[in-house]
């Protein structure tokens, strides 16, 4: 393929998962359509099966979109001069940029992975391979201390934490009122404390 047109094949692909974040800002992922994504890019919407086959893939191109994100700033924060101490608010902070992220992990993973072809699905295994080393490299910056066993245990215990991060930050006004009605203490948490939190638990436990 020609280089220009390669170069616009990118371009619409990323006008098209574009018109996906949009959309995802204020619809729940089981309403969004192929003909909504393509009413808001400047193409037609027929021309946006010629890159993506599916809704699924569309919003797993999104996902990649912010895992690549990321990576870029955790590679950012593995570069620059911090202490141990100020790490978890450091490092919680790069997280709470990535709402979209956070939500798509931990609402629509399954779907997405299950609608899309497998080299669709390998991209973004490979960025999401790219944040455990990116996350690794932060570790090995800022916590020159662990062993490789803690920098390991950190991954498998933050990775899976990822996916319940959102519902404990977001909630509709129909669960506030079913938890209030249901007896249940509800606490707002940011993605900052809540992450912050954790890590400086995660490694407090590493020291003990």
């Amino acid at each position: 393929m020609p280089a220009a047109s390669k170069e616009l094949a990118a371009a619409r692909k990323e006008e098209i998962v574009a018109a996906c974040a949009q959309l995802y800002e204020r619809l729940p992922f089981k309403e969004i359509t192929i003909g909504q994504i393509g009413a808001k890019t400047s193409f037609t919407r027929t021309s946006v099966y010629n890159y993506f086959h599916t809704k699924e893939e569309i919003f797993l191109a999104l996902l990649e979109r912010e895992y690549a994100a990321w990576c870029a700033d955790l590679n950012a924060l593995a570069a620059q001069a911090c202490g141990e101490e100020e790490f978890p608010s450091r490092f919680a902070a790069l997280l709470e940029r990535r709402g979209c992220m956070l939500k798509l992990l931990s609402m629509n993973l399954y779907d997405m992975e299950a609608g899309s072809r497998v080299e669709n699905l390998v991209a973004f295994k490979k960025v999401y391979y790219a944040s455990l080393t990116a996350v690794q490299a932060c570790l090995r910056a800022h916590c020159s201390h662990l062993t490789q066993e803690q920098e390991q245990q950190f991954l498998y215990a933050f990775f899976p934490f990822l996916f319940g991060v959102y519902p404990y930050t977001e909630a509709t006004e129909k669960q506030r009122r079913a938890m209030q009605l249901a007896g249940v203490p509800y606490r707002q948490c940011s993605v900052f404390s809540i992450v912050c939190s954790f890590v400086e638990r995660l490694l407090k436990s590493f020291r003990n």
